[in-house]
């Protein structure tokens, strides 16, 4: 999501005359887009600002302004301790109220001294105030849902991004057309909680995301389709249907369970159980035997014992992610978590988190390795850190580079499959 809004915000810059510097120190506007989600995260904002300051000082020293900007979920949940940490930043807007930045930087363009803080969740919303979203290659982010109602209790989604508000069935099917038509093969929809997606048609009517995926399914000429963050009480027989159905839903999804331990699970507010979430697994794998699954892990919640992070053990073993994010809790200001007992020692997080890492990529490792000699579809999104090689992505969100000329970019091209390391493939074009 934050990808999907750095790409609208620059959007708007362009349209606004600005275009895309350099360097930090040949830029007139820097603008951080943050994210909350964890601690360390929050931090880097502030650590950055430190060394956006000192270029804002050497450019003023050559008589050159600087505005500065930070935007996103740290700035809905520290408010103006934005300003107070880092009093020259000029502006500091929620992640509902980017599309007012045209106004924000007409204010600061009259010589307006003090910084501008908007952190409101508006009544209308964000989507209908951006400019028409453009291909950015041959993968495309499309955001049809902001917002969460969950409040899982370690979680600041909530907080920052709001309840949960679906875009319309038509301003979602015209994005993604125009998106197609000027070249995106592949559409990943974005949403906090996107599977609770609950658009209106042109009727009225509120429809599912199970609906919208056949519906985009129907657009000539795009090739993949992805959906992400899910939520697993959300998944619908419908949408599993769709993973049988729709051919260009690609093998691949990310459902994040957070714990194998049904007493951890209940203390997060997840509104399933470790058994429920195998028996989803399990529909899912009817559906679609092909289909492989990441998810997200957090160890070290409060109370949690031994035989609680054994049970998360447990859960990797049955499932076998092919891929996985996986996190030491981390306390969020006003999350009910932060104040649980039994706060974990972070040695004990970290152990735990060592063990957890270890099973998830081996089996990661595995799944690699299991791709090499096989010809797979490669969508390459950019160029590589060598000269000659691109960059793409399996239908399974694998990391594979081979060597190949620049007419391939944003294509998809067949790609045996040489090497795999846990974190990416090698490969050559098919017949070479």
């Amino acid at each position: 999501m934050n990808v999907y809004d750095s790409h609208r915000i620059a959007s708007i810059l362009r349209h606004l005359g600005f275009s895309e510097a350099s360097s930090l120190k040949n830029a007139d506007l820097i603008i951080l887009n943050t994210c909350h989600i964890r601690e360390k995260a929050a931090e880097k904002v502030f650590s950055d600002l430190g060394r956006i300051e000192l270029i804002k000082q050497e450019r003023a020293q050559e008589g050159l302004s600087t505005i500065i900007g930070v935007v996103g979920c740290v700035v809905q949940a520290e408010d103006e301790q934005i300003v107070k940490r880092a009093p020259y930043v000029d502006f500091a807007l929620g992640p509902l109220t980017y599309h007012r930045l045209p106004e924000i930087l007409a204010q600061i363009g009259r010589k307006r001294q003090e910084p501008l803080i908007d952190t409101e969740f508006p009544a209308e919303s964000k989507f209908d105030y951006l400019p028409q979203n453009t291909s950015s290659g041959g993968c495309s982010y499309l955001a049809i849902q902001e917002g969460c109602n969950n409040f899982c209790t370690y979680c600041v989604v909530p907080y920052t991004r709001g309840i949960e508000t679906s875009r319309p069935v038509e301003d979602v099917l015209k994005e993604a057309k125009t998106l197609v038509s000027e070249g995106t093969l592949e559409i990943n929809l974005l949403g906090q909680n996107v599977n609770s997606y609950h658009g209106t048609d042109a009727s009225g009517r509120e429809r599912s995301l199970a609906y919208l995926l056949n519906k985009i399914n129907e657009i000539e000429g795009l090739q993949r389709i992805r959906y992400t963050t899910s939520y697993p009480a959300d998944i619908t027989e419908e949408l599993i249907d769709c993973h049988k159905n729709i051919k260009k839903l690609m093998p691949y999804l990310h459902l994040p369970i957070q714990s194998g331990s049904d007493k951890v699970l209940k203390a997060m507010n997840r509104r399933h159980t470790s058994g429920q979430y195998l028996e989803i697994i399990a529909k899912l794998r009817e559906a679609n035997p092909l289909l492989g699954f990441s998810s997200d892990f957090i160890v070290g919640f409060p109370g949690e014992t031994d035989a609680d992070f054994e049970a998360t053990l447990d859960i990797v073993n049955k499932v076998k992610f092919i891929q996985a994010f996986s996190f030491k809790y981390s306390r969020r200001a006003g999350t009910p978590a932060a104040l649980m007992p039994n706060q974990i020692e972070e040695k004990v997080k970290k152990q735990r988190l060592d063990i957890l890492q270890d099973l998830l990529f081996s089996y990661q490792l595995n799944f690699n390795k299991e791709t090499v000699g096989k010809i797979v579809p490669v969508l390459f999104e950019s160029k590589g850190r060598h000269a000659g090689q691109l960059v793409g992505r399996t239908p399974y969100m694998q990391n594979l580079h081979a060597e190949l000329g620049k007419e391939f970019l944003n294509k998809i091209v067949n790609i045996k499959v040489t090497e795999a390391t846990t974190n990416s493939l090698s490969g050559q074009q098919e017949g070479k």
